[in-house]
This record gives structure tokens, C-alpha cells and sequence, in this order.
């Protein structure tokens, strides 16, 4: 199953919940059958009286999770060339629903999001009540590179970032480190990686009878004093008065261009993040574009359901699939896009994409923001 569950007992007689992700080898990689276990779990856990806290964590020093196993549902979509494939529409529908429930998880809900913090893993990591970061820590939305887009809910915290930092972001899936989610409001805590024990010995010490929320404070707050030395530079809130020059634009076409322009800047963070968007999807860029600019006035549950008919579109169409080829399977970095001139894509493709593939009610009609 790739996952594993534990309960601690505190001197209060009060249990912390542990949600291990436990594929090592594939950067803790998410699989339908550990999204479905996972929420199982944690609705368990969300309505017995002596769980009071759950810490969602990845095995491994690389990574807490690098995204969604993504391979498989390429093979899907390879056999149903056109359509939606039932494990795609299974997929999402899961996974996003999952992520739902942690920005909604009535019980404090701390994820320890060190190394790798990707795609789906950093969806995981903003649904947490208690969003931690340490040294180790890479965040990154990087599906410009597979023919794909910006999903677990990156409509709603993209959209939210300062400026056109989001938008960036997005476009060219630039890595975050611990400070950047800092000050970017994508974490909550800087803890160094080795503080993850201590940190369990305080909750299990916590009185979780009275007070719980200054006392919770409190510990988290003496763990970061000693970690806010070892804190990184900050890479992207000092450059965001230039990217919000060069991203004042009237449509992604010119934003393509005014990156794409950067690949041999002086200032090597933004010659790579020029260099990732000019190799990535156009499609993509078209995507993120219109997602970010109708995600400024959807609530959450609406935001899910708009990445729900915008993946299972993404499955119909040829680019996620040749782009996952590319970068994950034959690993010859060389995707032959269907359409590889951002100009030359038409506005209906696009419309396309948020329109429903299926008759009937929303399958994610039923989330609710009340």
C-alpha cells in the first residue's frame, strides 16, 4: 500500500494520528490506491474523540511526496486515445476530493513537508492546517515540463501569491525553497529536519484538555528559534517587482515571449525558470494563463471543480501524454508537442478544456466551502 498508520499516546491519554507515505523509491509518489487509503484514514481518524492531532509525513530524505504516479495514468490514456479514461476519472475525482478534506479536516492537521514538495505532494502540504518547511525543503508546481497544469488546487493558491508571482510560477515551475514558502504564505513553520521527533515529544506532552491552540503555538514557536538560523536565502519575493513588469501583459502569448527572452540572463534562478518554460508545453502556459485568471473569484470547492474538468480534458488530449513520455518514461527530454507554437493553438482548444466531459451532475458536486 505504500503508506502506514500509527497512533501515539500522550501523558493526557490523548492520541496523535501518523500518516506515513512510504514509497521511497518513487519520491512517495501518490497512487490511487494510497489517495483512497489516506482519506479512509483520516475520516477515521476525523471522528474518533482521541485523536486529537494528525501529522501527515513522507518516508525517505528526499522527499515528502513528488507528485502523483503519473505513469500509470499515461498508460490509460494511451489506451483510450480521445476519451477519458476510468482510472482518470477515478484519479482526480479521488485525489482532489482528498485535498478538499485536508483544507477542511476539523482537527489540526500538520504536514511535515521536507525535501521534494511537488506537483500533488505541495497540494497535500497547503491543505494542512500547519504547512511546515525545512532546509531540505523544494516546492514546485513543475507540469509546464509534462503537458499537464498546475492541479491540486494551485488554481486557488497560485492565484492568491503576490502580484504575478503565481503566474510565474506556474508557467515556468520554478523551485521554492523554505523561505520562499515563508514568505510566500506557503508554509507556516521553518523547522530544521532533524526537529521532526522533538516535535512529536511535544505534542504527545501537550495537555490537549485546555488551551490547545497557545499551547500548540508555543511549541511550534520554540522549535523554530532554533531553526531560523539555518533558514535559506530568499530567492523570489526580492525578484517579484521585476517579474511583475515583465509579466504586465495582455495575454500569455506576449508573457511567453517576455520569459522566453530571459534565458540568458545574468541571474541564473531566472535563465533556468525562462529555460523550463521555453522547453514546456504551450498548451500548458495556455492553461495556467485562464486558470489563475477565473480562480481569483471561485471559492475552494469550486476551484476543485474546475481542475476536475480541466484534467480529465488534459487525458484527451495528446501533450500530457507525450510529455510524460518525454520526462518520465523514455527520459529523452525531447516532447514533440501536438501543438509547439503558443501562437498557433486555438482559443476554442482552449475554452474546450473547461467545458464538462460528462453527462450529469458534477462528480465533485457535492463538496461544499460552508
Amino acid at each position: 500500500m505504500n503508506l502506514h498508520f500509527e497512533e501515539l499516546t500522550g501523558t493526557d491519554g490523548a492520541r496523535i494520528g501518523i500518516a506515513s507515505l512510504d514509497a521511497e523509491d518513487a519520491l512517495n509518489a501518490l497512487s490511487l490506491p494510497m489517495i483512497r487509503a489516506l482519506s479512509d484514514q483520516l475520516d477515521a481518524w476525523a471522528k474518533e474523540p482521541q485523536i486529537v492531532c494528525v501529522l501527515l509525513r513522507g518516508n525517505g530524505a528526499k522527499a515528502f511526496c513528488a507528485g502523483g504516479e503519473v505513469r500509470g495514468l499515461v498508460e490509460a490514456c494511451r489506451a483510450h486515445p480521445g476519451e477519458v479514461p476510468p482510472l482518470a476519472a477515478q484519479f482526480f475525482a479521488a485525489e482532489y476530493r482528498l485535498d478538499f478534506h485536508l483544507h477542511t479536516y476539523p482537527k489540526p492537521l500538520i504536514c511535515w513537508g521536507h525535501g521534494y514538495v511537488l506537483g500533488g505532494g505541495l497540494g497535500l502540504l497547503q491543505g494542512a492546517s500547519i504547512r511546515i518547511v525545512t532546509p531540505s525543503s523544494r516546492l514546485a508546481m513543475p507540469e509546464i515540463s509534462i503537458g499537464l497544469y498546475p492541479d491540486v488546487g494551485a488554481s486557488w493558491f497560485l492565484s492568491r501569491l503576490p502580484g504575478k508571482l503565481g503566474l510565474f510560477l506556474g508557467l515556468t515551475g520554478a523551485h521554492l525553497n523554505g523561505r520562499d514558502a515563508i514568505d510566500l504564505d506557503l508554509a507556516d513553520r521553518f523547522l530544521l529536519d532533524d526537529q521532526q521527533e522533538a516535535l512529536i515529544e511535544g505534542l504527545l506532552q501537550l495537555n490537549w484538555q485546555e488551551q490547545t491552540p497557545m499551547q500548540l503555538n508555543s511549541l511550534l514557536k520554540a522549535l523554530q528559534q532554533e531553526a531560523l538560523g539555518h533558514m535559506p536565502e530568499a530567492q523570489w519575493l526580492p525578484r517579484r517587482q521585476q517579474i511583475d513588469e515583465w509579466l504586465d501583459v495582455s495575454d500569455v502569448r506576449c508573457a511567453w515571449r517576455a520569459i522566453s527572452l530571459l534565458r540568458d540572463h545574468c541571474d541564473v534562478l531566472l535563465a533556468r525558470a525562462a529555460k523550463q518554460l521555453h522547453e514546456g508545453c504551450p498548451l500548458t502556459a495556455h492553461l495556467v494563463w485562464e486558470q489563475i485568471r477565473r480562480a481569483r473569484h471561485l471559492s475552494l470547492a469550486e476551484v476543485f471543480q474546475m481542475e476536475y474538468t480541466l484534467s480529465l480534458n488534459c487525458c484527451r488530449h495528446p501533450e500530457f501524454s507525450e510529455g510524460v513520455r518525454a520526462r518520465l518514461i523514455d527520459k529523452d527530454q525531447k516532447p514533440h508537442w501536438h501543438w509547439p507554437d503558443i501562437n498557433a493553438i486555438p482559443d476554442a482548444v482552449i475554452e474546450a478544456h473547461f467545458h464538462k466531459v460528462w453527462e450529469g451532475r458534477h462528480p465533485l458536486a457535492d463538496l461544499s466551502d460552508v
